[in-house]
Parts: structure tokens; sequence; C-alpha cells
């Protein structure tokens, strides 16, 4: 890590950059990222013989020095789970942060301060099973898994036999009708949606009403731009789902209770960033069909290298120019 900044000429400071780890049925990886993405990600870590669980998450830690460095977290909610030492699954405590009930309905969008969860230590805090492996206020809130999460609830809101519904079906054809029922969706299929004028003239007015709402939620707050009324937009969006018949998720529940915890500018501090890598790795380990070592992770970095416009590199081609 220390040579990798000093390649760059200039001081490492562990403040600087985030960490990322996911998994795949494939593989667990570490990949540091920069703050405000002026660099490329950095790989620490791709292991194929763990599964995600919390040793394994664990063992990766003490090998990257995560205590030395005590970088920022930015994870989905289930690796953040492991980190904390928290159960998974559908708890009625999943909150780090406060004694949210997520089986106290009624309350969900009424009540919005909880009791503070003061700690987490394994048989005195409620779904604490695991010592805690990092510092609770090091892990950030990921605002794609947030925006996942609420067109989740949107869509398993929808009338199912309604135009909005079959306008999905219709949209994405390669989706199966499950995974369109439970409102599993990507990013890019979230852009689409939000360019597509005729998706929301398939809309009723209250779905209309939440539709508008989100999508402003994600352009002022979601993403690089943050707008000063943020708050009332969340708000106003957290209405508009709830007049929906939206149940209020744990993702729901942080900007509901927690709007303070989010990062001044999350596009500089996302876990979209994180994402890509997965999704690079991925193809690298098709690519090598199971032959995964540091060549592999050689030629990723040969890539990062090539998305530079302005590096030079001998593999460049001569195009040569006929004069009329």
């Amino acid at each position: 890590m220390l040579s990798f900044c000093t390649s760059l000429e200039r001081q490492y400071e562990p403040k600087d950059w985030r960490l990322f780890i996911d998994s795949s049925k494939r593989s667990l990886k570490c990949v540091l990222l920069h703050n405000g993405n002026q660099f490329a990600s950095v790989p620490l870590a791709h292991l194929t013989t763990l599964k995600e669980k919390y040793e394994a998450v664990k063992y990766v830690l003490e090998k990257i020095c995560y205590d030395q460095h005590e970088w920022l977290i930015c994870v989905d909610l289930k690796m953040g789970n492991f980190l904390l030492g928290q159960q998974s699954g559908f708890t009625k405590y999943p909150c780090f942060l406060c004694m949210w009930d997520s089986r106290d309905t009624a309350q969900h969008y009424t009540k919005k301060d909880w009791p503070v969860r003061e700690e987490l230590v394994p048989c005195r805090a409620r779904n604490v099973i695991n010592n805690p492996m990092v510092d609770r206020d090091k892990i950030l809130f990921p605002p794609l898994h947030i925006k996942l999460g609420l067109i989740k609830q949107f869509t398993k809101a929808l009338d199912k036999d309604g135009g909005c519904f079959t306008y999905l079906c219709h949209a994405f054809p390669g989706l199966t009708i499950e995974k369109l029922k439970a409102g599993i969706f990507d990013g890019p299929q979230i852009r689409q949606l939000i360019r597509d004028p005729e998706f929301e003239n398939s809309m009723n007015e209250v779905e209309l009403e939440a539709w508008k709402a989100f999508v402003l939620v994600v352009k002022n707050f979601l993403g690089n731009n943050k707008a000063r009324n943020y708050a009332e937009l969340v708000t106003n969006m957290l209405t508009a789902f709830r007049n929906l018949g939206c149940n209020m998720s744990i993702k729901m529940h942080y900007l509901f209770s927690h709007m303070d915890r989010f990062p001044e500018n999350l596009g500089s501090m996302s876990d979209e960033q994180g994402e890509r890598f997965h999704q690079d790795i991925k193809e690298m380990e098709t690519r090598y069909q199971g032959r995964w070592d540091a060549v592999m992770m050689a030629d990723y970095c040969w890539t990062l290298k090539r998305d530079i416009p302005a590096a030079e590199n001998s593999r460049g081609s001569k195009k040569w120019k006929f004069m009329p």
C-alpha cells in the first residue's frame, strides 16, 4: 500500500481511502477505494477457498492489517452484520445504532427516535453473537444498496394487476416474474426506468407521487449532488411510500431516523465503485476459468492502467493516414 501511494507521488493517508469487501459464490475479495474517486481501486485480497462468514472476514482483516490503518468501510448490510458481529437475516433489532423494532409496524412511520444501542457485546446486546471486528463509527451507509432497497419496496407495493407492474414486465422481459414481484433490480435498470417517460404514464396518481419523490431523492441525495432541502425531499419520499403501502425496511429506517449519519457527498463515498470492481473481477474469473492467481490480478491492474487516457503504453497501434 505504501509503495502504491509512493508511486503516486503523494503521502499516504488512511482517512483518504475506504475499504470495500464483497463476496460471490466463487470468491471473497477486498479492494481499497479512494474517497472522491480520483485514483484507481487498489485490490488487497482475493480468496477463492473462503466463504462469506464471520471467521473468513476476520481472517481477511488480519491479513490486510486493518487494525493498523482503520479505513472507513462501505459494504452492503449483510457484510456489515459480519463486521459488527450481528446476527444476519430478518431479526427484530437489526439496526446497529438504535433498538429499532422491525416488527413494530404500527410505529415505523411515526416514531423517529428509538433507544440508542450503547454497546455491541455478545450475550449482552440483542442480536449480537460475535465480537465486533471494526468500530461501528467506521461503517458508512451504502447509497447504492439503499437505492436498491427503495425500488424494492416500491415494486412490492404495486398492484400486480395494474398498469405500472405490467409495464415493468414488458420493459424487462429477461427478468423472471418472481424477481419482478420481489423488486430485484440493479443500478443500470433503475437508471433506465428514470429516463423512460412512458414508465410514468403507466402509473396511477399515488404511484406517480411515490416514484417522482424517489427520483428526486436519487438525484439530489443518493448521488454526487446534495440539495439544500435534501431532508425535506427524503421526508416527502417516505410519506409518499407510506401512502403507497410500502413496508419500512432497515434501509428506509436509516433514512428516517439516522439522516445525520450519511456522508456529505454520497457519490464520493459510495459503494457503487466497489460493485464495479466486483463485476470486473467476476469477468476476470470467468476469463481465467479457475486459474485464479497473481497473474489474474496483474491483468486486472493492467486494465486499470489502460483506462487512463493520458497513460502511454507500448501496445498502442499506429494508425496510418493517407492524404488524398
